[in-house]
């Protein structure tokens, strides 16, 4: 192959790099463009979780609702291995949450196992919320009015659910509308 052959070659690459570069930045939706700080440090990339179901939380370590980290951790085990996801979000938007982010992080896995990914303390309503739950609230126009109020993002983003605090996380109605979009059970078992 002579220069000029070796030359269109690597601009086919290219471009080929480009096209798929533009289709994984596509792949994310506006909804979930967005990373937000782990509660331990780090960064939560929602993008990454575009493909699947994903059950957005916001958390608080001293209400009568915090028992549904148990339902929580439940369904995140469970289902977790077939695709889906929970997040938590703490916040003290209703007074009930601990001040550090490491007493919130002893606190969920001392007292509820909790082992799905913990975002950082922040708002979930009002001017100041987080930028993920203004999106949430205006593709559901129901803002969180309490804690333990719940999102289900559907795949891709193609709908939104809103669901209220006093609906358990592992209720039949919040499980029958992720678990047609999960893997099926022989099929996750297989994976690595």
């Amino acid at each position: 192959m002579g220069w000029l052959g070796r030359e269109n070659a690597m601009k086919r690459w290219g471009a080929m790099l480009m096209l798929w570069g533009q289709a994984a930045l596509a792949a994310c939706p506006a909804l979930l463009n967005h990373s937000v700080p782990g509660l331990m440090g780090g960064q939560i990339n929602l993008c990454q979780y575009a493909d699947r179901p994903l059950l957005v939380v916001n958390t608080a370590s001293h209400c009568g609702f915090t028992p549904q980290f148990t339902q929580l951790e439940s369904l995140y085990k469970q289902y977790g291995p077939r695709g889906l996801m929970v997040i938590g979000f703490p916040s003290n938007d209703f007074f009930q949450e601990l001040d550090k982010p490491s007493e919130i992080g002893a606190f969920c896995q001392a007292n509820y196992g909790v082992t799905f990914p913990m975002a950082g303390k922040g708002h979930v309503r009002g001017a100041d919320a987080q930028p993920l739950f203004k999106d949430l609230i205006a593709a559901t126009d129901d803002a969180p009015s309490w804690n333990f109020h719940k999102y289900l993002i559907l795949p891709g983003a193609s709908k939104v659910i809103s669901i209220g605090t006093r609906t358990k996380p592992d209720a039949p109605e919040v499980v029958n509308a992720f678990l047609p979009y999960l893997q099926p059970e022989t099929q996750a078992a297989a994976k690595p």
